[in-house]
C-alpha cells in the first residue's frame, strides 16, 4: 500500500489555499439540511469576492454570501430555506439587480454536473421542455440550452444543457477519514456528481474517523479520496441547518436569521459583524448562539426522530 496523504487543515487554511476571488463554488447541502455553513462563515470571513454559486438549491450558505456582498452570479433550480421562506438577501439582491441569475432546474443543474463529471460538454435533459424556462435560452446573449431533434428519431426534441464544472465545491459531510474518503448518510442530492465535475473540493465533517474504518466498509464511502483536496473537521459544521443521525435544524437561529435578512441594511449588517467577522472561528459562533446547551438540545431533538 502507498503512503497516505493527510489532507487534514482548518478552515481557515482550506479556504485561504483554494478559494479564489472570481472562483465558481459548487455548493452542497439542501435546504435547511447539511449546508456548508462553516465553511461559507470563513469564505465571508476572508473576503472572496465575485463569486459564482452554483447548485441545485442554493440555501442559507449562499444567502449569507450574497448578504455579504461576495456574489455576482448564481446558477441553480431554486434557493430557500423550506418552511422558513425565500433567501431573503437573494431575494433582495435579485429584485435590486444586484446579481446575475442563471434559472434552470434541479433536474437540469443535477445533469450540467453529471455532465461535468463525466467529461462530457453537454448532457441530453427533456425533462425542461414544455416549461417557460425554454423561453430564456438566449438570457442576456448567452445561450443557456439548445434544442435539438433526436438524432435516432424524428419529432423527438431534445434539449441539451452545458456542463457544469466548478473551480472548487464546498460540502458538508458526516463523516470523512485523513485522506478524503467521505461518508454521506441520509440524502445526497447533486453532490457526488458535483464533486466529480469541480477542480478542486473542500469537505467539512462532523466526524474525522481513521482510514482503517474506512476500509473496514469501503462500501459506505460516498465520495472517494482522490477527488478531495482538503478535510476540516468541524463539529456541528452545518448549523443552524441540521444533519442527519447528527442533529436537529435550529428553528429559533433560522427564524432570527430571516428576520434579519428580510429587514436588511443595519439590522443585516449586525448579524453579520455579531456572528461572522467578530467571531475568530465557527466554534465562536456557536458560542453565541448558546453553547453546549443549545446544541444539546438539538442533538437529543435529531436522536428522538431515529
Amino acid at each position: 500500500m502507498g503512503k497516505e496523504i493527510n489532507k487534514v487543515m482548518t478552515a481557515k487554511e482550506a479556504v485561504d489555499r483554494f478559494v479564489f476571488d472570481g472562483a465558481t463554488i459548487g455548493m452542497g447541502g439542501q435546504s435547511i439540511g447539511r449546508c456548508s455553513m462553516a465553511l461559507a462563515h470563513e469564505i465571508v470571513r476572508q473576503g472572496k469576492r465575485n463569486l459564482t454559486l452554483v447548485g441545485c438549491n442554493l440555501a442559507l450558505s449562499m444567502d449569507i454570501m450574497v448578504g455579504a456582498g461576495l456574489v455576482k452570479r448564481t446558477e441553480c433550480g431554486t434557493g430557500n430555506l423550506e418552511r422558513f421562506g425565500s433567501a431573503m438577501r437573494w431575494r433582495k439582491a435579485i429584485e435590486q439587480g444586484l446579481i446575475e441569475v442563471r434559472d434552470y432546474s434541479h433536474l437540469g443543474m443535477a445533469s450540467r454536473f453529471l455532465a461535468g463529471a463525466l467529461g462530457l460538454p453537454f448532457m441530453p435533459c427533456k425533462s425542461l421542455l414544455g416549461t417557460d424556462i425554454v423561453n430564456k435560452a438566449i438570457f442576456d446573449g448567452e445561450e443557456l440550452f439548445r434544442i435539438i431533434d433526436n438524432p435516432w428519431n424524428e419529432n423527438d426534441p431534445v434539449l441539451l444543457v452545458p456542463a457544469c464544472t466548478p473551480d472548487v465545491a464546498i460540502i458538508h459531510a458526516q463523516k470523512a477519514d485523513e485522506m478524503g474518503n467521505v461518508i454521506l448518510e441520509g440524502f445526497t442530492t447533486q453532490e457526488p456528481e458535483m464533486v466529480r465535475a469541480s477542480k478542486t473540493v473542500i469537505v467539512s465533517c462532523e466526524e474525522l474517523i481513521s482510514s482503517e474504518q474506512t476500509r473496514s466498509d469501503p462500501e459506505l464511502t460516498s465520495i472517494p479520496y482522490v477527488f478531495v483536496d482538503a478535510v476540516v473537521q468541524q463539529s456541528w459544521g452545518a448549523y443552524p441547518t441540521s444533519v442527519y443521525r447528527y442533529y436537529e435544524h435550529d428553528e429559533d437561529h433560522l427564524n432570527y436569521y430571516q428576520n434579519c435578512a428580510r429587514k436588511g441594511g443595519q439590522i443585516y449588517q449586525e448579524y453579520l459583524n455579531k456572528f461572522v467577522y467578530d467571531c475568530e472561528s465557527f466554534d465562536n459562533y456557536l458560542e453565541k448562539i448558546g453553547g453546549n446547551s443549545k446544541l444539546k438540545e438539538l442533538r437529543n431533538s435529531m436522536l428522538s426522530l431515529l
